[in-house]
């Protein structure tokens, strides 16, 4: 009798585990989705970088280079009618200028120099004295020409100290052909020096003043012609364009995993007016490229623009750099499984039940990322330890952490779908679900300062061909800041685009010889 009543009791413990295994097993169903719409694809993922540098080219350079190029000393011969009446005499000057200065301000560069020199008039008078008396007389009056015939046969030498100072103005402009104009204006101030010629008194700086205004003009526009037609800017242009057009090696993301590049493309040239001050002239450059992440190094074509966009002036260059970074959605199912399988909620150890999730994946849903979570609720408060596998849905909202440089989800909730999963894991696996949603929320984060260190490190190596320390030219391009400024998704990838910033500068000291 006893062993027909064991033997039944063991019957009925069999059953009833046999029963709870099959209904654990039967009742786990696959992974189910709410419905969703398929979102379109996201456009290439191109993004507009920009860099902008000023090039300060300091005033002791220019006045140097100028210093070198300007004459010394001028010489020549009056053809005044001075000139032409002393044809027999010896007529010339001689000025020296003396160092040249240099001053700039907001309404343009000047360059002035004082001038001392001399007029000399040596020589034999004419013999037909009449003649010139005639001319003299026309030229100064009667009495004038009839003091001349005393100095007939004469033997002529005298001498006036010739002073005066010269002025030059450059409002100097860019044009959109790549070119510099000058715009050159001069001012020549020639004090009286008087000086007695065949009895009269004659003021050798008016004989001067047109000589010295013939000679600074006769430099003028050989200095503008020069300008005009050095195509120095353009040059410059072209060689930082060909070194911006290129891919950027940005080394892998991860071990195992292959490397990626950063094109790019220059498409526009700007600059702004040159800015004088009292210390420099300031030409600032900008470039502005498309940059794109690429699995292969890539030869892109980047054609030269013919012409130059002007812009309102720069108060300072700068340097920001678009880095698009897709992530698939593979990608994300695996760092989410690596960061919440396993996890088991409620944490505290008396609670009715233990829901531990299996596994994660993550879609999108409009604006949202759908997580789909594969789990098994366990009761606790039962000896038998119920449990039931079950889907529950979940949506949160993909967020940037500008501080941390992460990807999250915030505003995590649970999808309607939900509540049939509830179901099967009973009221106490519910209650574990804000927990679990916590969990999700505080865990469903994507790391991304490895990948974004990494590419910085590229890209500064890269601004090395920038950086260059030559005779009188100091360039430099230094990395300040990576910011993280978009999201965007498809059902395929999430897109984040970073920015780097960072600042260029060239200081010029000293300007090649010509």
């Amino acid at each position: 009798m006893y062993k027909l009543i064991g033997g039944g009791i063991a019957i009925a413990v069999a059953f009833f585990f046999g029963t709870l295994w099959a209904m654990d097993r039967l009742s786990s169903p696959e992974p189910q989705k709410p419905i969703i719409a398929e979102k379109p694809p996201l456009p290439p993922a191109t993004r507009s970088s920009v860099i902008v540098a000023p090039v300060s080219i300091a005033l002791p350079a220019i006045r140097q280079a100028m210093e070198q190029a300007t004459p010394r000393n001028l010489t020549g011969k009056p053809d005044t009618q001075l000139g032409k009446l002393m044809a027999q005499a010896e007529i010339g000057y001689t000025l020296d200028r003396e160092p040249l200065t240099l001053t700039g301000r907001a309404d343009g560069l000047t360059v002035a120099t004082t001038l001392n020199g001399s007029l000399r008039v040596s020589g034999k008078a004419a013999e037909q004295l009449s003649n010139i008396t005639g001319a003299l007389a026309g030229l100064l009056g009667e009495k004038a020409g009839r003091a001349t015939k005393d100095t007939s046969g004469r033997v002529l030498d005298q001498r006036a100290d010739i002073k005066g100072h010269v002025a030059v103005t450059s409002r100097p402009t860019i044009t959109t052909g790549w070119r510099l104009e000058p715009n050159l204006n001069a001012q020549v101030k020639i004090s009286d020096a008087n000086i007695q010629l065949a009895g009269l008194k004659l003021n050798g700086g008016k004989e001067v003043k047109p000589l010295v205004d013939r000679a600074v003009s006769e430099q003028m526009a050989v200095l503008q012609s020069r300008l005009r037609n050095d195509a120095f800017i353009e040059h410059a242009a072209r060689r930082e364009w060909a070194k911006i057009c290129r891919s950027i090696s940005l080394g892998a993301a991860d071990v195992g995993r292959p490397a990626l590049f950063l094109e790019m493309r220059p498409t526009r040239a700007f600059a702004a007016q040159p800015i004088v001050d009292a210390n420099n002239v300031t030409l600032t450059l900008g470039i502005e490229a498309d940059t794109r992440i690429v699995a292969q190094e890539t030869k892109p074509d980047c054609p030269f623009p013919g012409k130059l966009e002007l812009v309102a002036p720069k108060d300072q260059g700068r340097l920001a750099i678009g880095l698009p970074i897709d992530v698939p959605f593979s990608e994300i199912n695996r760092l989410l499984d690596a960061q919440i399988k396993g996890r088991t909620f409620p944490e505290e150890k008396n609670a009715a039940a233990k829901v531990t999730v299996q596994r994660a994946t993550a879609a999108a849903m409009g604006d949202r990322m759908l997580v789909s979570l594969l789990v098994k609720a366990v009761e606790q408060k039962s000896w038998l330890g119920l449990g039931a596998q079950a889907t529950v849905h979940v949506s949160g909202k993909p967020m940037l952490d500008q501080t941390q440089q992460t990807l999250r989800l915030e505003d995590v909730q649970l999808a309607v779908e939900s509540d049939a999963a509830f179901g099967l894991l009973g009221a106490a696996a519910k209650a574990a679900m804000p927990q679990l949603q916590a969990a999700l929320s505080k865990n469903t984060v994507i790391d991304l300062r490895p990948a974004l260190a990494n590419a910085r490190r590229n890209i500064d190596k890269a601004l090395a061909d920038f950086r260059q320390q030559a005779d009188g030219v100091k360039a430099d391009a230094t990395i300040t800041g990576l910011r993280l400024v978009g999201i965007a998704f498809d059902s395929r990838i999430v897109r984040i685009t970073a920015e780097i910033d960072g600042v260029a500068r060239v200081a010029v000291t000293k300007l090649p010889q010509k």
